[in-house]
């Protein structure tokens, strides 16, 4: 296997600090070279292909004591069309059934490779290993003079975005392991796509094999996740159609291309969300329940992928045993070192823990978990475990908006205040956004490093204020907002965000959601409610709330005409108001 054209090239031990430091990202969707050094240098020490020492002691140890105890395979495994996948297979040197946990790789160019360091923890917990890259996914380079040629750890067939083929194709891997590992159970494990495969080959093997799932960084509902509330994630998407490895007409077949196509341009968007809900999850809830899957979920609270309302709202559906972690930061931050490097990883040791217990059958500390468990932004040694989501929210505080001379700086407060309106052009982004750079912003904040923002900055041209009074306050779980729109078009985007505001008017943003009217008539206020995605935050006693309304940003669609005039405001009998969940 070759990531490199000039092969592997050893990975030193100060490359492996800069990776517990550092993560595994070098920006959003690019991974940092030290990783895919690391990812090289592992696999190919593993199958015995390097001609030099690539290692630092401490994995070549663990690679040594997994050698000892395993057989390693790079096996293709021909699904059902005769797509090949590509794979990699940790098979234990004993005669006594083992569990095997299948690990469909994430949407990474790398393919499976870039957890191998994970299927080593495994394996040395006394399971059986097999990794694979789900079709169509994985580096495809071009050919000079025309063509390309895959990866070692790239998968054929176009990619199917967690569609039926996928299914089939897990159905097929568990098939393999079943031939040649004969395992006592199955369990599936995944982070981002993989998670999402993991959850639907789960509710659909044919056979019921699936034992247990650990979902990390996840998605119940792909369709919410990339269009909520009439507003399309246009830089999701365009992010992970850039993250495959190779050219869009190339990893995508005609069916699924017309699909991007379709919600790019904003068109046949009802056939764009059945697409996704085929590939949700929680379409498929009564399925998984009734097989009683115990399933592992996690998710953040800034997540720019797949939005944490809609992973949140599946797990409350499930009937099955179950547990939700809550994180700070951005998708696949938390466990993306735990799955690359070693060092402690909170989010990965527990999934970890999560498989022993259902699993292997170790009597750990598994069974005293509460169901949910959430760390408090940005306070990362604060956790909170309740029985239920519902448990998380114990009251709600209703803020009034309230109107202010020259109508961009209003107030929240306990009064209701009708009659007002603020008014701000469309068209322009302002300082007031939901990260600077998808992932890169959220995965910053898992490092100890938030986004702060000089509310002084904030355009009152092409935005508007509320502000509280100072006091403490718990925010814990989903908030509401309220208030009319008047757009100058058919159409209209606003944007909700609500910050924490520092005494020196710097602030830290707490969470966000867009809205967008469609059908609507130019000059005439329509009521709006919408919920903005969940949170738990600590506010100080000396800090503000603060809400900001604007018009656009760069991870969303706009359906406003540019350089309009777009209107806020508030009725009677049925005022603008913030419901804040507190716990």
């Amino acid at each position: 296997m070759s990531i490199s054209e000039d092969g592997p090239t050893p990975f030193t031990a100060s490359q492996l600090t800069k990776l517990q430091d550092s993560g595994i990202y070098a920006s959003g969707t690019q991974l940092s070279p030290d990783a895919v050094n690391l990812a090289e240098a592992l696999v190919a020490t593993l199958a015995g292909s390097a001609e030099q020492p690539l290692l630092p002691a401490e994995l070549q140890e663990l690679v040594t004591q997994v050698q000892a105890k395993a057989t390693i395979g790079l096996p293709r495994i021909t699904a059902d069309d005769g797509v090949r996948l590509s794979a990699f297979t940790i098979r234990l040197k004993t005669d006594e059934p083992r569990p095997v946990v299948i690990v469909p790789a994430g949407w990474t160019p790398l393919g499976w490779t870039l957890f191998t360091y994970l299927y080593l923890r495994l394996a040395l917990r006394g399971y059986h290993v097999l990794a694979y890259t789900p079709r169509g996914i994985g580096q495809t380079f071009p050919i000079p003079g025309g063509g390309f040629i895959d990866a070692p750890f790239t998968s054929g067939g176009t990619v199917d975005v967690g569609g039926p083929s996928d299914w089939a194709d897990g159905s097929t891997v568990i098939d393999y392991a079943q031939q040649h590992f004969a395992p006592s159970r199955v369990a599936f494990l995944g982070e981002s796509y993989g998670s999402g495969i993991s959850q639907l080959v789960a509710a659909h093997d044919p056979a019921g094999r699936v034992d247990a799932v650990v979902a990390l960084s996840t998605w119940g509902d792909l369709a919410d996740s990339l269009y909520l509330n009439e507003t399309r994630h246009l830089a999701a998407v365009d992010a992970l159609v850039a993250f495959t490895g190779g050219p869009e007409e190339r990893k995508f077949d005609p069916a699924t291309r017309q699909i991007l196509a379709d919600f790019r341009d904003g068109t046949n968007l009802d056939e764009v969300v059945a697409w996704g809900k085929e590939r949700s999850p929680a379409s498929y809830v009564d399925q998984t329940n009734a097989r009683g899957i115990p399933t592992f979920y996690s998710n953040t609270w800034h997540e720019t992928l797949f939005p944490v309302n809609e992973a949140v709202e599946h797990f409350e559906r499930l009937t099955v045993p179950k547990h939700l972690n809550l994180w700070i930061g951005d998708h696949a931050a938390p466990e993306g070192a735990g799955l690359t490097v070693p060092g402690p990883n909170a989010p990965v040791d527990e999934a970890l823990a999560w498989l022993d217990h259902h699993v292997l059958g170790v009597a750990n500390e598994v069974p005293g978990w509460e169901p949910v468990k959430s760390q408090v932004m940005f306070e990362p040694t604060v956790r909170e475990s309740r029985a239920s989501w519902a448990d998380v929210t114990t009251s709600t505080e209703r803020l009034y908006l309230g109107g202010a001379k020259g109508g961009q700086d209003g107030t929240l407060g306990t009064a209701p205040a009708a009659g007002w309106k603020a008014s701000f052009t469309t068209g322009e982004l302002t300082e007031a956004t939901a990260v600077d750079d998808l992932l890169t912003t959220g995965r910053q904040e898992w490092k100890g490093n938030p986004k702060t923002y000089a509310t002084g900055k904030f355009d009152r041209r092409y935005l508007a204020t509320w502000t509280s009074p100072a006091g403490a306050r718990r925010v814990r779980g989903i908030p509401r907002v309220q208030l009319t729109v008047t757009p100058a078009g058919k159409s209209a985007t606003v944007v909700a965000y609500l910050f924490d505001l520092a005494p020196d008017g710097t602030a830290r943003i707490i969470t966000h959601e867009p809205l967008t009217l469609t059908e609507a008539t130019a000059g005439q206020a329509v009521q709006v409610s919408w919920n903005l995605q969940a949170a738990a935050y600590d506010i100080a006693a000396d800090h503000k709330l603060m809400l900001v309304i604007n018009a656009k940003d760069k991870l969303y669609s706009d359906a406003n005409a540019p350089l309009a005039t777009l209107t806020v405001g508030s009725t009677t009998g049925t005022e603008a108001h913030l419901d804040l969940p507190l716990g």
